[in-house]
């Protein structure tokens, strides 16, 4: 078992993992290669570079950085956490254990812009199969999402639910999508309902009948992770206290998904004080 388990190797993610491995911290940092930073064509806002850097050199300097003082890091994209004894961090590719989390995967930059979609959020659209696909069993339910995420929810409601549909809206879904699982790659015109969601209505005018439909767009970003486990999130920002804990205990998160101002000066800060205060807790709580 890890100590801690960062997700994101972003500078958030990076900085935390230089704190807890020179700590002797046994410290395992999971993200995806090229983030919305690697796009930066020239940084030259970010304290110590006389001439601009890339997004890609300064994320490949960093993540070499932390190799060096012995953080382990794993190019992954992360579908879930959960909680037993321990965090479980699954990827698309293995399960890791840890005592503590901290999530530094970026923000949550925007939601489907699908009429009823914010209406019908908590009355018929969940965030989290995990969590909420007891309350649909022997119900007709779908995930929204074409990917890994998606088929990973897919995967969780399956036994639970009367049927799962992955509707893709208009994005062609990846083949590894089982035959039990129908899909529908029509664009999604609104989501239909009285009190709560009844339906999920299609650009050409045919509905589909649901209870619930559980969003997976993409990857899973850092507020659809943190609400896996309970933790509270303000929109798409994660709700954290001034030593970046959650309500959650052992979990932390920093950098762009706590909201604010979105700079790697930022980032950077609360990375170094997530990564200080996991050192303080499982100092406080080894076992």
């Amino acid at each position: 078992m890890y100590d801690v388990i960062i997700i994101g190797t972003g500078p958030a993610g990076i900085s935390a993992g230089l704190y807890t491995s020179r700590a002797r911290l046994q410290t395992l940092i999971i993200g995806e290669k090229n983030g919305a930073l690697s796009k930066a064509e020239k940084i030259e806002n970010y304290y110590g570079f006389s001439t601009p850097i890339s997004g890609e050199k300064l994320i490949a300097d960093g993540i070499s950085q932390a190799q060096r003082v012995g953080a382990e890091i794993i190019h992954d994209q992360v579908v879930n956490i959960g909680y037993e004894d321990g965090f479980t961090v699954k990827t698309k590719d293995g399960e890791y254990k840890g005592q503590s989390v901290i999530i530094a995967t970026g923000s949550n930059r925007t939601a489907p812009k699908i009429e009823g979609f914010s209406r019908f959020e908590g009355q018929g659209i969940s965030y989290c199969a995990v969590c909420d696909a007891f309350f649909y069993k022997d119900k007709d339910v779908a995930v929204l999402g074409c990917c890994e995420y998606a088929l990973h929810e897919a995967m969780e409601l399956l036994p639970i639910a009367k049927s799962v549909t992955l509707v893709t809206n208009g994005v062609p879904p990846i083949p590894e999508i089982p035959k039990e699982i129908p899909i529908i790659e029509t664009k999604i015109a609104a989501f239909e309902g009285n009190e709560t969601l009844e339906s999920v209505k299609f650009s050409d005018e045919n509905s589909l009948s649901v209870a619930g439909v559980f969003v997976a767009i993409g990857v899973a970003g850092s507020s659809d992770l943190a609400k896996k486990l309970g933790a509270e999130t303000e929109g798409l920002k994660i709700v954290v206290d001034d030593n970046m804990a959650t309500n959650i205990p052992g979990l932390y998160a920093a950098g762009d998904c706590t909201g604010g101002m979105m700079q790697i000066a930022k980032a950077v800060y609360q990375g170094a004080k997530a990564g200080l205060e996991v050192i303080k807790y499982i100092r406080q709580n080894k076992k």
